[in-house]
């Protein structure tokens, strides 16, 4: 009982340092700032710029959040695609820092977990929730299990289909001949 009990313990202790390795030291969303303020900023930018927002809601905490984040960075594609059409805010949601006015205000989106995506236009309106499982990977690696990360083309094609261009609806007027 005393060996079961040791191990239990060492599995605990090894599995709580492995999950904050991943996150500890990463710090790409401000737990202080202001996030109406943000919200507000970048909204009167889309709307000078003719463009979206597009917020990120989730934390340091969070090992998807995070991967995300870092494919968004890294992927010229993604990058791209999002300066030339949005402007681009993280939200941090945590236990401490729930920021309830943004929350409100971008209809709670935290219902769908972490990370969630909404999409505004320049006047503020709340014109999509993207659940993030939607954008994962399908792929299947080589031990046969499903990869872990999101999917650059469900990501593209997320992105693409709320850009100002994509929801006006003289954009599928047909042309004059």
């Amino acid at each position: 009982m005393k060996r079961l009990l040791i191990l239990l313990a060492a599995v605990f202790l090894s599995t709580a340092a492995f999950s904050q390795a991943k996150t500890e030291g990463v710090h790409i969303y401000n737990p202080e700032a202001n996030a109406m303020a943000d919200l507000k900023a970048a909204i009167a930018k889309a709307a000078k710029a003719n463009k979206h927002v597009l917020v990120q809601v989730g934390g340091n905490w969070c090992t998807w959040c995070i991967a995300f984040h870092q494919l968004v960075d890294t992927n010229a594609l993604l990058k791209q695609t999002i300066t030339e059409n949005y402007e681009y805010v993280l939200v941090n949601w945590d236990k401490e820092h729930h920021n309830d006015e943004a929350m409100k205000y971008l209809g709670f989106p935290n219902r769908f977990g972490y990370p969630v995506f909404v999409v505004l236009d320049g006047k503020g309106k709340v014109l999509h929730i993207e659940n993030s499982s939607y954008l994962e990977t399908d792929e299947v690696g080589a031990n046969g299990k499903k990869k872990v990360g999101h999917d650059v083309k469900k990501i593209n094609s997320f992105l693409k289909g709320w850009t100002v261009a994509a929801v006006d609806p003289a954009t599928y007027k047909p042309k004059a001949k």
